[in-house]
């Protein structure tokens, strides 16, 4: 009788255990979202984070995939080590693309943010510290990535910064607020 209530104590202490392992492994869904969470404010955090990148991720259980381009390769390995120490990240692939160093790139970032942010009907979006309107810049093809508040801001964006002398393509990924 003894030897019959260990076996059943041992086997529903090993499925206790494996049922525990299993759930460490996936995240619950309150968990993802205090990921998500933590994850977005270290990259709002970053000291060098700018207008002119763009830093996006994806949580897949335990992983954590860093995606996005950014102007100084620093902000690539000082993104990876603010999300590393996060309690529920166990892996960070970081698939963060360096932009390449121009200077030519470099004036045509100023002069873009000149166009969209000096425009009136965008000088809204110029208030806070972290834009909402990204500007990325490649060899002098132009994404604007972000989210704005109708679809006329996102239309004068992307005339704006289609009028900058230099620019050899304009890509709008700009998203609109859906309204409240």
């Amino acid at each position: 009788m003894k030897r019959r209530f260990l076996v059943v104590a041992v086997a529903l202490f090993s499925l206790s255990v494996i049922g525990f392992a299993q759930g460490r492994d996936q995240p619950s869904a309150k968990s993802q979202e205090r990921i998500v969470r933590e994850v977005r404010h270290e990259i709002l955090m970053l000291p060098y984070y700018g207008v002119f990148d763009d830093i996006a991720f994806k949580v897949d259980g335990n992983t954590l995939t860093l995606l996005g381009q950014v102007a100084r390769p620093q902000l690539k390995s000082d993104a990876e080590n603010a999300v590393k120490h996060i309690e529920g990240v166990e892996k960070v692939n970081n698939q963060i693309e360096v932009l390449p160093a121009s200077p030519f790139d470099d004036r045509l970032r100023l002069a873009l943010f000149r166009a969209i942010y000096g425009y009136p009907a965008l000088e809204k979006y110029d208030l806070g510290v972290q834009k909402p309107i990204r500007i990325i810049v490649n060899n002098g093809r132009v994404t604007l990535e972000g989210v704005v508040d109708n679809e006329a801001d996102k239309n004068f964006a992307f005339m704006r910064a289609s009028g900058v002398p230099g620019t050899f393509g304009v890509t709008n990924n700009l998203g609109v607020e859906p309204s409240k």
